[in-house]
């Protein structure tokens, strides 16, 4: 069975600054000291659901870097034998690889809270100004939309390790059966109580194992189609601009809403507007 695993960093041990998640052209230190050190413990994490992926009978494992500009990751750190996308142009962008023949299961690392959630380090979805999904009346993040695609072509979601608010929220969503792992306690936007980083590592080894050892018997996560779509954002320019797109309705000062007839379209519409909403607020 081949597993693809989707590894985000703001989710990972540790991290709880915008400054540690930011590579340094982008933004983060000028040596870049606390992105590298980031950077290696999600690469670590990684490695650490790869190799339990294996011990659960994984066949094949991808690592698909979903972080920003999807170029974090450490080869060398990995596993040997498995495989790794790194690039942010990927037609499934955070999921790139569940579309393979053979694929039986999917893996969240790293991940982190939707936008507006209390207490969730670094909370938010996609970037920084959209301000909610909603999708078939769910509120949802990152996780809800990666599961969505991947039950497009019928992956189930069986692992997830982040921090505590994340892991709840997936829990609530996708359900009981996806084994979470968290590697962190959520203090604020701005701080936690992390795990030691061997102790997380160890933690999501045997939660990827356990997970992928049962993914069999794992359902895709899906909605009714077509569903209703809604997205909102931090200033009603954005929308402004959306809802000028064919097929996108005005719903509120900073709300549009379209309908999808399955996740594949949900998806790459909601990324289109996520672009077309990157509009300058000055004018």
């Amino acid at each position: 069975m081949k597993v693809v695993i989707s590894v985000d960093m703001e989710g990972v041990c540790g991290v709880a600054s915008w400054v540690q998640v930011s590579p340094p052209e982008f933004g983060g230190l000028v040596n870049g000291t606390e992105y590298q050190a980031a950077r290696e413990r999600m690469t670590l994490e990684a490695a650490a659901a790869a190799e339990g992926a294996l011990m659960g009978g994984a066949t094949d494992v991808l690592v698909n870097d979903s972080h920003d500009t999807m170029r974090n990751l450490i080869p060398e750190l990995l596993p040997q034998g498995v495989r790794f996308t790194s690039g942010n142009d990927k037609p499934l962008s955070m999921v790139q690889g569940v579309q393979e023949d053979g694929v039986g299961a999917l893996l969240f690392v790293g991940y982190h809270a939707r936008a507006g959630s209390p207490r969730g380090p670094l909370a938010h979805t996609w970037n920084g100004f959209i301000r909610n999904v909603r999708v078939g009346g769910i509120d949802t993040g990152e996780y809800g939309l990666n599961a969505l695609v991947a039950g497009h072509y019928d992956v189930p979601v069986v692992f997830a390790c982040g921090d505590d608010v994340a892991m709840a929220e997936i829990t609530a969503e996708l359900g009981e059966g996806v084994v979470t792992v968290a590697v962190k306690e959520g203090l604020s936007t701005y701080a936690a109580i992390h795990l030691h980083p061997a102790e997380a590592q160890r933690r999501i080894r045997e939660g990827a194992e356990q997970a992928v050892r049962a993914a069999q018997n794992a359902q895709p996560y899906t909605t009714r189609w077509p569903a209703p779509c809604q997205l909102s954002f931090d200033h009603q320019a954005r929308a402004d601009a959306c809802a000028r797109v064919p097929g996108v309705t005005r719903v509120d000062a900073v709300t549009v809403g379209w309908s999808s007839e399955n996740a594949y379209h949900l998806f790459q519409t909601f990324r289109m507007l996520a672009t077309v909403a990157g509009v300058r607020l000055n004018g």
